[in-house]
């Protein structure tokens, strides 16, 4: 969307500060604004309104890149890459399903992000499958859940619990750990030559490479994005939202947290989330079925 060429941009030279005090000079947007800006935009692609969409909730997308450090990337890059993620999201939002904008976007800024870490980790052999891949994202979070962020080589019984959380084998926890074991080094650090010149992502070689692969599942990621977004909207408001707070967000909230909210029970809270959830796989399989696809129960 060419109208973003005058977004503000992350860089190592703006620092990471400045860039972040420069976003929250754009103002969040009420929810009958945010609305109109986005009927506008569907309806005669304004331009100006598209911008506004985006720029408003640039602060989200750099949080949700916050989340993503540790994989060795500059994290000007990883921001930049949610805001290619963001801008999706608005170019495909439907103010008509009744959701606001933000829930819409992190899914794409998320995907975007991913995307691109698994782009530049392929120089090192990442696996593809479903499972190496949650692995990959998962394994920094495990570890530290078990108080081995630090180690270099995992315990065996740390080695067998994160296997068995993350359904995968114990050589694959292995592996990739290794893998990862450099991961806080930039792939873009200058190493050997004497200009200095080279970096370490020059010295690495994917043996693997599958793009036919990688286009077919990159495919069938965004395919069942739009299905999940089509499938939300069988769920009224309240439904949505402990949905997403309960099972979609990084840290979830508590039935507690959620009971005092809303003015009911923790069982009643519950009650909803599985709820709202049955729905969502039912019409997420109604829609699969429709194009061919099998979404698993």
């Amino acid at each position: 969307m060419s109208t973003y060429t005058n977004l503000p941009a992350p860089s190592p030279e703006q620092g990471l500060n400045r860039y972040l005090q420069e976003i929250r000079k754009f103002p969040l947007l009420e929810p009958e604004e945010e609305y109109m800006l986005a009927k506008r935009w569907v309806d005669h692609e304004d331009a100006g309104a598209a911008h506004r969409l985006v720029t408003s909730h640039l602060r989200l997308a750099a949080k949700i890149a916050m989340g993503y450090r540790g994989y060795g990337l500059p994290q000007a890059e990883v921001i930049s890459e949610a805001n290619v993620g963001l801008m999706q999201a608005v170019k495909r939002f439907d103010p008509e399903r009744g959701f606001r904008l933000a829930t819409y976007a992190m899914w794409w800024i998320r995907a975007s992000i991913q995307e691109y870490i698994l782009r530049s980790w392929s120089l090192v052999k990442l696996g593809t499958t479903s499972a190496q891949k949650k692995l990959f994202f998962n394994l920094r979070k495990a570890k530290a859940k078990l108080g081995a962020l630090e180690e270099g080589d995992l315990r065996p019984e740390n080695v067998a619990q994160i296997a068995k959380d993350l359904s995968v084998t114990e050589e694959e926890v292995i592996d990739m750990n290794r893998r990862m074991a450099g991961a806080d080094a930039s792939l873009n650090a200058t190493v050997g030559g004497d200009d200095g010149s080279a970096q370490w992502q020059d010295w690495l070689e994917d043996e693997d490479s599958d793009q036919a692969g990688a286009y077919a599942e990159r495919d069938e990621l965004d395919t069942r994005r739009e299905l999940l977004t089509q499938a939300f909207s069988v769920l009224n408001e309240r439904e949505r939202d402990i949905l997403m707070q309960r099972r979609l967000a990084d840290t979830p909230v508590t039935l507690e947290e959620l009971s005092e909210s809303y003015g009911v029970s923790r069982e009643r809270i519950r009650q909803i989330e599985v709820r709202a959830f049955e729905k969502l796989q039912a019409r997420m399989r109604e829609l699969a079925k429709g194009k061919g696809m099998v979404v698993p129960a």
